[in-house]
């Protein structure tokens, strides 16, 4: 046993438990029998010995206490709290670890020090239980900066000692490497140069290394690549930048993840105790006793339990819950966990509702309140028919909320997000919203027929439009509404261009001439002829003094503006010119031909400079960005390349669209490139990554053009739906991330109680989903290919679902496993149907055979007799009779107990895609192909009426409970309503934007689920009418307004309760507004945007149609 005593302190101690090149570690004991550690070291560098004194007798909460520290003789005694080893792969918290050693390191610096390189082993644990620092080995003195420079290696090199930075900033790589080690368990392998910087390489491959990491959340990710590669933004001094995050940056970033979390869900938990109408007594007594201060009042009025809430109202009052945006991208992580935490906590949801609504009484609670309303649409908690009068909402984001038939009379929104909720039904009345973000700004409607091209002035005020209707029309972007319309053409309008001034307009027409027109007052100046097919593309020079024309007549002519002359022409291409653009020097034109080529022109000489070969389709789309050194093309491939100018050489190739690219276009700032594609939908791409950064959706056909205002800040598309639409561009890194199928839905089933839905789609995948709330309960996965039926058993445990990989699946609903698997089809299973006792699983393929199976999976029957594929399986209610359609245009009636075939029904004149029982099984209904629903009485074996007239392909029907409907779905995206009685259709449901696959009646019979190559899942409510007329939205509101809108106009209004999908849509039909202001943060009315979506202005119905 060894002793040593030195001025304060005598430990005692044995044998070394760590040895080194200059000292020994020993566990000793001290006067008061506490165990410390004594470190003997034979040398000691000078700023280890200042920070050893320094600390010496002090108390730090991350840097472990110096008890003593001594030289005697040759040696150095430092006698220190005793800590334990830190295991990286034993933290329990993350996070809480790397705040501490962060804190550590900023204690540190506060003394004047920092070390120079930090290790994980730097780190241990004090007898606290808190991560300290532990080794000074490496230590620095940052008043010596003349020595440090000379001989040591600062992270951010020479400038920033020039700058005297010398606190936050020393430690930051060191340090976020021990964080990555942490989080990936990965050791730093990556050699840095002497000069301490990283070259472009090096950060290139760090950030793609912390990017693959799967384990990392998003913002830890962000993190670490701000602490260790240095910023790019300035390519030219790349190894000298100094903007590198700072040590109290990251700090906070940790404390956000780690303590406020822990804070507000203390609060919260606390709530668990309370009955929840203790919050609808309070509201009720703050509007009745008409009380703006909450806390104030209720502390003087409150007893027993009341006193306890109104602590935890306090405490929600002083928690950053109530003084930040917890939607933003910084709470991403918080709201997650908080939300997991809580998910299903009845009287929380409960709790946050009542915070809601305080905000209409207590301007103290608007931020609180305003978060609580954004947890719950994240919760995706039922908050439809919900009074929220008067209530105040800023600084959130509510996108995809569901608040259909709310009343939101009253309320005050003040810079929120709205994009993609469903306002359907709602009321808003004398609302004052303002610095609204929306995706969609506007809907433009005037055109009949397909919107060919769209381009906004460079003043950003006026938008052009061309269509097949053969007219140009000119919009106001800010309002919406239509300017002029100028005729001058006698074809398809395909192309249209402003001039770099705004004055003049180009238009290139299927009549051959190219009409330059007055933009001002759409005077047509004059026709330039000479080509000799349609001008598919025109496109002004940057200096307005040269158009550029392609033609069907396979060549390109240039014009001079002013002579109003054809000045030049380009020979070469072989095949139509779909796609021409100047580059912003106006030197080179680009071209995009059917010939599947990109050619560059010198427009100076007229000669081909080179030739871009690499798509193997149409060229639809051609732009240059800003700075002229990329070119982007759109094809019929379905992809968008990018080409380097000067090179001629493949940049990136950019894959996302489902159908060909038909246009593109490069934000002002040339960092986002949009496209706009035949799969319906518009996608926003990060020019630099190459990634998809937003996706905007909402025309019901296919995108045709796409153009960005000069500011980058507002898209403009025009569609074959012959609508334009106007989208935010700004809302788009806001874009939220929905439950949904990834791609079409074919097949949607309700549970025997209506509280479930089942869909099955091409993303292979089948989703059990929550009726009222849209909240995904569950995916199965199971099958190789589309899923194209899905069949609940009658009582709701078991699901059946049918699949192109040949295949029928059975699922335990409870526990999501496959049951069984069923493999006998040769060929795509169509359709599946459980009988009414649910002994028997009827299957329907392209094999043309139907099989009847026992629910263990064994094969009880092969009916053969379908000469093509059978597309759907029935049973009657009774369970004796199948019915059977088929792509032979057949339908047959099958005897389920002896599998014979009793009847073939003949009556269509094209496939027979589905077919139905009527609930009483005296009816059978079938679409088909040939536009037409036949009605056949089961018992005569006759057709009882044909309903014709349709003009698109009938896909999917289905009969009401109560037998009076009909519903069916169709080509032309709409869902029809008929009366089974008359045969006439007595509603149409609108909404899907492509193919309407399947339908399904509630149990009920209240509601109609239906899923479509959209992507998206809908449930109507088809009772709208009775509810409003027993009145839903009193009959006080529509009598006191003059308007020519009747109540059975609203009555026969049906509309989206709940929507499904990865791609939000703002709803709004049937919503009533009057008075009150509804303004984006540009300052654009949306009382437009409303309207389109069937909304009804009130009293200012006639001054919008007028204006």
């Amino acid at each position: 046993m060894l002793q040593v005593e030195t001025i304060t302190v005598t430990v005692q101690f044995d044998e070394p438990i760590n040895q080194g090149r200059f000292g020994s570690i020993f566990q000793g004991q001290i006067e008061d029998g506490k165990c410390v550690a004594v470190k003997i070291q034979k040398y000691i560098s000078e700023s280890e010995n200042q920070i050893l004194m320094a600390l010496k007798g002090q108390q730090f909460d991350h840097i472990i206490q110096v008890i003593a520290f001594e030289k005697k003789e040759n040696e150095t005694y430092t006698i220190m709290e005793l800590g334990e080893n830190l295991d990286l792969k034993k933290l329990s918290n993350q996070t809480k670890a790397c705040l501490q050693m962060a804190k550590g390191v900023s204690q540190l610096l506060q003394l004047g020090f920092y070390l120079q390189d930090l290790k994980p082993g730097d780190f241990a644990i004090g007898i606290d239980n808190k991560i300290k620092l532990i080794n000074f080995r490496s230590v620095r003195s940052l008043a010596d900066k003349n020595q440090t420079q000379k001989q040591y290696s600062l992270p951010f090199g020479q400038e920033a000692l020039k700058a005297e930075i010398q606190d936050s900033l020393v430690n930051i790589r060191s340090l976020g490497w021990v964080f990555y080690e942490i989080f990936t368990g990965e050791q730093n392998y990556f050699e840095i140069s002497p000069e301490g910087d990283i070259g472009r390489n090096q950060q290139q491959q760090i950030n793609e290394k912390i990017n693959a990491n799967q384990n990392m959340k998003q913002w830890q990710k962000e993190v670490l690549q701000e602490m260790i590669v240095q910023n790019m933004k300035d390519e030219k001094n790349l190894n000298r930048s100094i903007n590198w995050i700072s040590l109290e940056e990251v700090i906070h970033k940790f404390e956000v993840a780690c303590d406020q979390k822990r804070e507000l869900y203390e609060i919260l938990v606390l709530v668990k105790d309370f009955d929840t109408q203790i919050f609808t007594n309070i509201i009720e007594k703050l509007k009745r006793e008409k009380i703006s201060n909450c806390i104030g009042f209720l502390s003087k009025d409150c007893k027993n339990n009341d006193q306890c809430i109104t602590n935890i109202i306090r405490s929600m009052s002083e928690n950053d819950f109530n003084k930040k945006n917890y939607s933003s991208n910084e709470y991403q992580e918080i709201r997650k966990d908080l939300i997991t935490k809580i998910s299903g906590n009845k009287r929380i949801i409960e709790f946050f509702k009542f915070l809601v609504q305080l905000t209409a009484l207590d301007g103290e609670f608007i931020q609180c309140g305003s978060n609580s309303l954004n947890l719950l649409v994240q919760m995706k908690i039922d908050l439809r028919e919900q009074n929220f009068q008067n209530i105040r909402i800023c600084n959130t984001s509510l996108i995809g909320g569901n608040f259909v038939r709310c009343n939101y009379n009253g309320s005050i929104f003040d810079n929120v997000d709205i994009s993609g909720i469903n306002l359907n039904g709602a009321q808003l009345l004398n609302c004052k919203w303002k610095n609204i973000k929306i995706h969609e700004l506007n809907k433009l409607d005037g055109h009949s027929g397909t919107v060919c091209c769209v381009c906004i002035s460079p003043d950003g005020t006026s938008l052009a439009s061309s269509s097949r209707d053969q007219s140009i029309r000119l919009w106001d972007v800010k309002t919406g509404q239509q300017k002029a319309k100028l005729d001058g053409h006698t074809d398809y309008v395909y192309s249209v261009c402003f001039s770099p001034d705004g004055k003049t307009l180009a238009s290139g027409s299927g009549d051959k001439f190219i009409n330059l027109w007055n933009a001002e007052t759409g005077q047509l100046l004059t026709q330039l002829d000479g080509h000799s097919h349609y001008v598919r593309t025109v496109c002004f020079s940057p200096d307005g003094t040269t158009i550029a024309s392609g033609s069907d007549d396979k060549n390109i002519y240039l014009w001079d503006v002013k002579t109003r002359k054809q000045k030049g022409k380009f020979d070469s291409p072989t095949y139509s010119v779909l796609s021409v653009c100047f580059s912003p020097d106006g030197n080179t034109l680009a071209s995009g031909s059917i010939d599947r080529s990109i050619r560059l022109w010198d427009v100076n000489t007229g000669q081909q400079q080179t030739k871009l070969n690499g798509h193997t389709h149409n060229i639809q789309s051609v732009c240059f960005s800003p700075d002229g050194s990329t070119l982007a093309s759109g094809s019929g491939d379905q992809s968008i390349r990018l080409w380097d100018v000067k090179t001629g050489q493949q940049k990136a190739k950019l894959d996302g669209h489902d159908n060909w690219v038909s246009s593109i276009c490069f934000s002002s700032d040339g960092t986002t490139l949009a496209s706009g594609s035949g799969d319906q939908s518009i996608l926003l791409w990060d020019v630099k990554t190459g990634q998809q950064k937003g996706k905007f959706i909402g025309h019901n056909n296919w995108v045709s053009s796409v153009f960005f205002s000069s500011d980058g800040t507002t898209l403009a598309s025009g569609s074959v739906d012959k609508s334009i639409r106007l989208w935010d561009v700004k809302t788009v890194d806001q874009q939220a991330q929905l439950d949904g199928h990834t791609r079409n839905v074919r097949t949607v089933c309700f549970s025997s109680d209506g509280s479930i839905l089942a869909s099955g789609g091409d993303d292979n995948s089948i989703r059990l989903w929550d009726v009222k709330t849209g909240q995904q309960k569950a995916k199965l996965d199971g099958h190789d290919n589309s899923v194209s039926s899905v069949c609940f058993s009658p009582d709701g445990t078991v699901l059946a679902s049918g699949s192109d990989d040949n295949n029928i699946c059975i699922w335990d609903i409870n526990s999501g496993y496959s049951k069984a698997k069923l493999e006998s089809h040769s060929d795509y299973v169509r359709s599946v149907c459980f009988s009414p006792d649910g002994n028997t699983i009827a299957s329907g393929s392209d094999d043309s055979s139907i099989r009847l199976w026992d629910v263990t999976g064994y094969q009880k029957a092969h009916l053969d007799g379908h000469d093509n594929s059978v597309t759907s399986v029935c049973f009657s209610p009774d369970g004796t009779i199948l019915a059977s359609g088929s792509n032979d245009k057949s339908i047959r009636l099958w005897d389920v107990k002896t599998g014979q075939q009793k009847a073939k029904l003949d009556g269509h004149d094209n496939w027979v895609s589905s077919v139905q029982f009527s609930p009483d099984g005296t009816m059978l209904a079938s679409c088909s192909n040939d536009k037409s629903i036949c009605l056949w009485d089961v018992n005569t074996v006759s057709q009882i009426v044909k309903l014709t007239g349709l003009i698109h392909n009938i896909r999917t029907i289905s009969f009401s409970p109560d037998g009076n409907t009909i519903a069916s779905g169709s080509d032309d995206n709409s869902i029809c309503l008929w009366d089974v009685n008359s045969g006439q259709q007595y509603a149409q449901l609108d909404g899907h934007s492509n193919y309407v696959r399947q339908v399904c009646f509630s149990p009920n019979g209240l509601t109609l689920a239906s899923g479509s190559d959209d992507m998206s899942i809908r449930i109507w409510d088809v009772k709208t009418g009775q509810k409003l007329a027993s009145g839903n939205f009193s009959k006080d509101i529509l009598t006191q307004f003059q308007i020519p809108i009747s109540p059975s106009t609203l009555a026969n209004s049906n509309f989206t309760i709940l929507r499904i999908s990865q791609h939000p849509i703002f709803q709004a039909k049937g919503a009533l507004i009057s008075k009150g202001e509804f303004i984006n943060y540009k300052g654009i009315d949306l009382r437009y945007l409303l309207k389109s979506k069937g909304c009804y202005i009130l009293d200012s119905e006639i001054a919008l149609e007028q204006h």
